[in-house]
């Protein structure tokens, strides 16, 4: 049975992988690409052909659909998976390929000489001798987050083929995860209307999640004053200049590739200028929330001693909260879906493996908004990278992962 839903499984992956749906931060819009809504309604109909009711897909690709319970007493569970997948500058297309791993290099793409080396990638040792599924080298494979999509649907379909019995389940689809969760901040709650939820959208076997990162983002506007050159001194304000300096101000020991665990951390991810204006951004990351309100009043001490250095400068900026910590929205009638988590991983016989999430989930959204919704893994690694690449027995216990939920849940009625 289990090959089966192994097959079952990577069918729908590989389908569903052949979408492009990367997003555009630079859109203005949800969602923010047309494969997302291409995606959508491929799942949609797939839904409605599995049976389920109140399969709805509204102007934004948000997808949600309910399969009713068929017994009384159980809570009502959701499953939460985005549709998009990330732009790193890498193609926005994707092309998966199976490879059974020897413990040797893998070549992803003989035809442009692309290596998986083991030095660099030695996560991959753990899974000698099993199938994996790759890149081919020049795009993520997208298992964040279709790894999840097929997982849900692989579970509905075993839900309405093999009929066990069930509380009410409800399932969405949601776009522009990676540039904002802007499909769990604009999730209909009625439609989606559950006791809690569950996202799956992390990383190795046994990896469960009920803390994310309290995330902002800053954008700098930085005017500066033109002159040539033959007549700039004590005129000229060069933007380059002042974002550099705006820069210096913040500690170079707290950015990502120097912080681990529960460290939080500065990110400038990007800047456009010419001679009179610089455009500016940075993200902003602490688990704790005093922390990170902290970080946000930093900034402005930043600014105004730039301001200070650089008075023919014009300087705004913006901070925005994008997601918070899971765990701040907790309280102790909230953890019975975070026990059940628990109950169900040990249930498989796997070692749980609780991390703080150096990152975001559209369960951070959602449990802002009141919905309790922790995070399992999806048995793939290196997400982000051309390297990433998902193991299917690790993708097959995500799926009996899901499933054990629903069993004990319904058992403890």
């Amino acid at each position: 049975m289990s090959q089966n839903y192994a097959h079952m499984l990577t069918e729908r992956f590989l389908r569903y992988a052949a979408v492009n749906t990367q997003s555009d931060g630079s859109a203005g819009q949800v969602p923010s690409t047309p494969g997302q809504l291409e995606l959508a309604r491929m799942l949609s109909g797939e839904l409605e052909d599995m049976g389920l009711e109140n399969v709805h897909v509204d102007e934004h690709a948000i997808v949600t659909a309910v399969l009713p319970a068929t017994m009384r007493g159980v809570p009502r569970i959701g499953f939460v998976a985005h549709l998009d997948t990330v732009d790193v500058a890498l193609s926005p297309e994707v092309h998966p390929r199976i490879q059974r791993f020897d413990g040797g290099d893998v070549c992803l793409n003989p035809e442009r000489d692309i290596w998986l080396r083991v030095a660099e990638h030695p996560e991959l040792l753990p899974y000698k001798g099993q199938e994996i599924i790759f890149t081919d080298g020049t795009s993520v494979l997208g298992a964040d987050n279709k790894a999840a999509i097929a997982n849900i649907m692989t579970m509905l379909e075993i839900m309405t083929s093999e009929r066990p019995a069930h509380g009410e389940i409800r399932v969405a689809f949601v776009p522009d995860e990676e540039i904002g969760l802007w499909g769990s901040k604009l999730l209909d709650l009625e439609r989606f209307d559950v006791d809690f939820a569950y996202t799956i959208d992390c990383c190795a076997v046994g990896e469960l999640v009920y803390e994310t990162f309290n995330a902002g983002s800053v954008i700098f506007e930085i005017d500066g004053v033109t002159a040539h050159p033959m007549s700039a001194k004590n005129v000229l304000v060069n933007p380059l200049l002042v974002a550099a300096d705006i820069m210096a101000g913040f500690d170079r020991a707290q950015t990502p590739e120097h912080t681990e665990g529960k460290e939080g951390y500065w990110w400038f991810v990007g800047m456009e200028s010419n001679p009179a204006h610089a455009t500016l951004r940075m993200h902003i990351r602490d688990f704790d929330r005093e922390r990170y309100e902290a970080r946000k009043a930093y900034v402005g001490k930043v600014v105004e001693y730039v301001r200070a250095r650089h008075p023919g400068a014009r300087i705004d900026w913006k901070a925005e909260d994008v997601y918070g910590n899971i765990s701040n929205t907790l309280g102790e009638s909230d953890r019975y879906p975070i026990a059940l988590m628990y109950e169900a991983v040990r249930a498989l016989g796997i070692t749980p493996n609780t991390i703080a999430m150096r990152g975001g989930t559209d369960g951070s959204a959602l449990s802002a908004r009141g919905l309790v919704t922790p995070n399992y893994f999806t048995g793939g690694l290196n997400f982000h990278s051309f390297a990433e690449f998902l193991p299917i027995p690790s993708f097959l216990k995500s799926l009996e992962m899901t499933l054990k939920i629903l069993e004990l849940a319904a058992k403890d009625r």
